[in-house]
Formats: C-alpha cells, structure tokens, sequence
C-alpha cells in the first residue's frame, strides 16, 4: 500500500514537472537624466495597458513586400503610471542625493511588486548619449522586468 501511494505521489509529481509553466511580464522603465544643470526630465513609468504585437507585426517576403496597416498612433499607450524622479546633475555638478533619492524610489516599486508576486526576472540598463564635441545631452535607462505564474 505504501508503495502504491509513494508511485502516486511520483507519477503526480512528474506530471506536474511536464506541463509548461505561462507567465505574464511586467516591465518598469527607469529613466534618468544625465543632463547638466538639472534640465533633464527622469522618470519611472509603468504600462496600464495591454498590447498585442500580433496586431502590429508583418510578414515580409520577396514576392509580397505589403506595410502592416496598424498605424504608430495604435502602438501608443496613454495608460501609464509615471513616478517623477530627481536628475543626476544640478547647477554645480553631479548630484549624489538625488542618485540615492532616485535609489529609495524605485527600491519601494520593486519591494511593492514583489510584494504582489511579481518575481525580477531581468535588468537591462543603458545610457544614450550622442557623445560628440561638446555634447551635453544623455539618459540612463533601466528595465526592470518582472514575471509571475498566470492563473
């Protein structure tokens, strides 16, 4: 009898194992300003909306070289939460306080996600600038990508 519950439980087990596991993803953009003299704008931005890339996507062959008819107006999301956050320069340079202000900021919407089971899967982060003589221009991103089990 015993042995008959233990193969139960195993076969139960290895069923489980089997099935592909579905997430739903969620991503949280942090961009930060490197602009001298605090006239940059950084901000933390979440999507309330949903998309569907099938919606947006084309095929591209030799023979039918066709546009996808969505237009860039459909893509746009306007249901969006943005956190306002301080710009790493001021008027005299670098700004450390703000950088640890910035930190405690997003540091709360990570431990509030978490908290609602999402899981940090990925971070990707990087910084844009032109680079060329005398440019003064840039922004330092962060996606911070998330996943839970979808029910």
């Amino acid at each position: 009898m015993k042995n008959l519950i233990l193969l139960g439980l195993l076969a139960l087990i290895c069923f489980q194992e089997g099935k592909a596991q579905a997430y739903e993803f969620q991503i949280v953009t942090v961009i930060e300003s490197i602009i001298p003299n605090g006239l940059g704008r950084s901000r933390m931005i979440t999507s309330n909306a949903a998309r569907d890339y099938k919606e947006f996507t084309s095929t591209q062959t030799e023979e039918d070289n066709s546009r996808n008819k969505s237009e860039r107006s459909d893509i746009r999301v306007k249901e969006f939460d943005e956190t306002k956050l301080l710009n790493f320069f001021n008027l005299g340079g670098i700004r450390f306080q703000n950088i640890v202000a910035n930190d405690a900021v997003v540091a709360s919407k990570l431990n509030e996600m978490s908290e609602q089971g999402w899981e940090l899967s990925f971070v990707n982060s990087g910084v844009e600038s032109y680079g060329g003589r005398g440019d003064d221009n840039g922004i330092y991103v962060t996606r911070y990508i998330f996943k839970k089990l979808k029910n």
